[in-house]
């Protein structure tokens, strides 16, 4: 391993920059999505969709007329552009069902989707409760209550520097049993191996163990100093079970793709 700088380089990363990163980037849901209302109505009800928009979902929402609307969509300066049509009040006042124009820059897909049923479901309640006259929902037949065990907040960053730590290792562990493979091949000495009095099982066995416990100590590293140490997620439960479950798993992972790359029957990676 001191022999591949790069290899070195790349488990460096993986285990800290990389978890670093997917924690703490951009969750899928809806968070300070940019969105501009143009409002050719000028009424009391566009009033109160234009001021049911706020943190932490949307940021205040920007005043423009409706030819800023493709610029501002092509720049980037918003996510949503709402279109309240003239006479818009007059015509749910009257019974009508008046149409109004969402423009969304789908490039941006983690928030697309999900805020296109935001602002649906937000423009759709201040209408409601403009037509009725007062604020306020009809009660459920059933209250449901949930209680959260494990993350009561639902902090994105507990979840994601977890799923990452566990996703990494798996991939670590394959990418490092098949570098030294080739590595063997690049210097011409898998022949040599093969014909020294040890089977072909032995030196997989080999291979997969060295490259798991490099794995492992990367991940023990993670775990303790970025996941917890950099990250301050609490991690609940035994290390210690989760090392060994971990070690298990890189064993299963590693044997199985020094396997494959081995070109050994597929009847034995089956069996085991």
């Amino acid at each position: 391993m001191r022999r591949d700088p790069v290899m070195m380089v790349l488990i460096a990363y993986t285990f800290s920059v990389a978890i670093y990163i997917a924690a703490t980037a951009m969750p899928d849901s809806l968070h300070k999505a940019a969105i501009a209302i143009v409002d050719e109505d000028g009424s009391p009800l566009s009033g109160r969709i234009i001021s049911a928009f706020y943190a932490p979902h949307f940021m205040l929402p920007v005043l423009v007329s409706l030819k800023d609307v493709d610029p501002g969509l092509d720049t980037g300066s918003f996510t949503f552009a709402l279109d309240i049509p003239p006479g818009f009040q007059r015509d749910v006042l009257a019974g009508s069902s008046p149409t109004i124009q969402l423009n969304v820059d789908a490039t941006r897909m983690s928030q697309a989707f999900t805020g296109s049923s935001y602002i649906q479901q937000i423009v759709l309640g201040e209408v409601n409760e403009f037509i009725q006259r007062y604020r306020g929902s009809a009660a459920p037949p059933v209250e449901l209550s949930m209680r959260v065990r494990f993350n009561p907040s639902l902090t994105p960053i507990w979840f994601g520097s977890l799923m990452e730590l566990v996703g990494n290792l798996t991939m670590l562990s394959v990418i490092l049993t098949g570098a030294a493979l080739i590595r063997e091949r690049e210097h011409g000495t898998i022949e040599h191996l093969l014909v020294m009095p040890v089977t072909p099982g032995e030196i997989m066995l080999a291979k997969v163990w060295a490259m798991g416990v490099v794995t492992l100590l990367a991940g023990a590293f993670s775990l303790l100093f970025i996941v917890q140490g950099l990250l301050q997620v609490p991690i609940e439960g035994s290390i210690t079970l989760f090392l060994f479950c971990a070690a298990l798993h890189l064993f299963a992972t590693t044997r199985a793709s020094s396997w494959q790359r081995s070109r050994v029957p597929c009847l034995s990676l089956a069996f085991w």
